[in-house]
């Protein structure tokens, strides 16, 4: 497998809004309303925080992907889900190249709003002695926080699929050298409070059904598991304002971060 890379979204704006969500790409008229509030919101950046449903193969990228975020194409920053990384040879990896021009890595960097973006992968080798974490312990050399890292499964998550404890070396990697971290998988909300000084983010609400939250899990700060929404985030040197906001442009929950330069 080809290792990671820099990616061309690269852009020097000192203040830039993105959005992110997951589990949305089913061709479905939840997601197609979301991924429309996304749009007339004119971000800077999309990330799509994986699965394309339900094994993410050629025809399902172009029957529920395509519809539903294809029009944000030119400003998207992937990361695979489980539901496509068995097929990403012929879906994943084809789509984006034919979408964008270019390959995408399966993990990659970029910079945005003052802040270093990681896009890592779940679904790829993350193990201790992979060649990812490798890629990413290089990324992180050099002082400062001001680093946003997102991929599919979460590492800590009060919802059903819960804790993956595999994520552990991506997680302890950041410790120390990121603020945020974005997930999908699980389809609800999250807001967990600070672990090891990273505020972790779900919004898995894309779309595709919700996951009931375990209301007594500990750190978390905000859940919604019934409302359809996505992640929106101002980006400026040294701090991150973020709103989870549903399809009907209600605002769900708000907080900030600040990060060391």
């Amino acid at each position: 497998m080809a290792g990671g890379g820099r990616f061309t979204a690269s852009s020097h704006k000192r203040h830039a809004v993105l959005w992110a969500v997951g589990d949305g790409a089913d061709g479905g008229a939840a997601a197609k309303r979301l991924a429309a509030r996304i749009e007339r919101a004119r971000p800077d950046r999309f990330l799509y925080l994986g699965d394309v449903y339900e094994s993410g193969t050629a025809s399902e990228f172009a029957t529920n992907y395509a519809p539903v975020y294809g029009h944000l194409a030119s400003i998207t920053t992937p990361t695979p889900g489980n539901h496509e990384w068995p097929n990403h040879a012929s879906g994943y990896d084809a789509y984006w190249r034919k979408a964008t021009s270019r390959r995408i890595p399966p993990y990659y960097s970029f910079r945005l709003g003052g802040w270093k973006i990681l896009s890592l992968n779940s679904e790829a080798a993350h193990d201790a002695n992979s060649r990812q974490l490798d890629w990413l312990r290089s990324e992180l050399a050099g002082a400062g926080t001001c680093r946003l890292a997102f991929w599919h499964r979460p590492r800590f998550s009060a919802g059903t699929h819960g804790d993956q404890a595999d994520i552990a070396p991506l997680w302890a990697a950041l410790r120390g050298r990121a603020r945020l971290v974005l997930n999908g998988h699980d389809h609800d909300l999250q807001r967990l409070e600070p672990r090891d000084g990273i505020v972790e983010l779900v919004a898995g609400a894309g779309g595709h059904g919700h996951y009931p939250l375990n209301r007594s899990y500990p750190r978390l700060a905000f859940g919604d598991d019934s409302r359809y929404g996505a992640l929106r985030m101002r980006l400026r040197p040294g701090a991150a304002a973020f709103a989870f906001v549903d399809l009907n442009g209600r605002t769900l929950g708000r907080g900030q971060v600040r990060c060391r330069r």
